[in-house]
């Protein structure tokens, strides 16, 4: 009895069985690479600056010899850096929500236009920060404006809007046409099925594309470095300079006194909590909100 053609099925199994090893294995060794980098960048970070880690840190602004290395804290630039990405976000937000409703309701998905605003979009989203901060910089000369909450809140906006749009089509796009076709047939116009059906079944994705742009905002010092200004102060006008944690870093660092680029790397550590907190926080509510949708 000829067993060749088995025989050929069993090298054929064999190799595939080493191909998907290779692979498991290969993913594997990804997984933990990227495990490790994060495990190390927040390790130097932390041992760098456990020195300069204090609760004066986030309860004082810098006092008048803080960049001599006197006392003080970098409170302002925590508030500052809440400020610009709040209100960035909100306003983002604002701008992409009707232009993704728009662009998936309106729209036919294969249409010219539709293809346009994604291409569009994506090229935004690949584009610089500190090409913004040009940007708006250069805005601030025409109008012959100054540094302020309010520029660095539009500059940063405009590096939200095209994550914050195309995290909200992606999702919006997962919600079954069987379920808008069926509130078509109710009577229900696109507007309403856009807003009282789809929008209710993606919240939670929603709450995700507005924490994954606040974390890009917060963490972004190109965007503001020509438009926000800095100070020393706590902000409380749209007009007024306002402080950042990154710009703070930035300063800090290039300081020649050593108290000093220890403080930087203690406002790194402070920055990168931030991040993680609302990172933690986006899956936290992303999984709740999930488990309760509104119906």
């Amino acid at each position: 009895m000829n067993n060749e053609p088995e025989r050929g099925i069993q090298r054929k199994l064999r190799k595939r069985l080493r191909v998907e090893s290779f692979f498991k294995l290969l993913m594997a060794a990804s997984t933990w690479l990227v495990l490790a980098s994060l495990v190390l960048i927040l390790a130097i970070i932390l041992w760098k600056s456990l020195p300069a880690l204090k609760l004066s840190m986030i309860t004082r602004n810098p006092g008048s010899g803080y960049y001599l290395g006197r006392e003080g804290g970098i409170l302002n630039a925590i508030l500052g850096s809440l400020q610009v990405v709040f209100g960035a976000t909100l306003l983002a937000l604002a701008i992409a929500l009707p232009a993704v409703v728009f662009l998936t309701s309106y729209l036919r998905q294969k249409s010219w236009l539709a293809e346009l605003i994604r291409f569009s979009l994506d090229v935004l989203w690949g584009i610089p920060s500190i090409v913004y901060g040009a940007f708006g910089f250069l805005i601030m000369i025409t109008f012959h404006l100054r540094a302020s909450l309010l520029a660095g809140m539009i500059t940063v906006a405009m590096v939200e809007l095209p994550i914050l749009s195309r995290a909200l089509e992606e999702t919006i796009r997962l919600v079954p046409s069987d379920l808008k076709e069926a509130t078509y047939s109710l009577g229900a116009s696109r507007w309403q099925t856009a807003t009282r059906v789809v929008l209710r079944q993606v919240f939670p994705g929603l709450v995700t594309a507005v924490l994954m742009a606040m974390g890009r905002g917060l963490g972004d010092a190109a965007a503001v470095l020509f438009t926000a200004g800095y100070t020393d102060k706590i902000t409380t006008s749209l007009l007024q300079p306002v402080a950042t944690l990154p710009l703070a870093i930035f300063f800090q660092l290039n300081s020649p006194f050593p108290e000093v680029q220890q403080r930087a790397y203690a406002s790194a550590a402070i920055l990168t909590v931030l991040v993680l907190f609302i990172s933690l926080a986006s899956r936290r509510l992303s999984r709740r909100l999930g488990r309760h949708k509104i119906s």
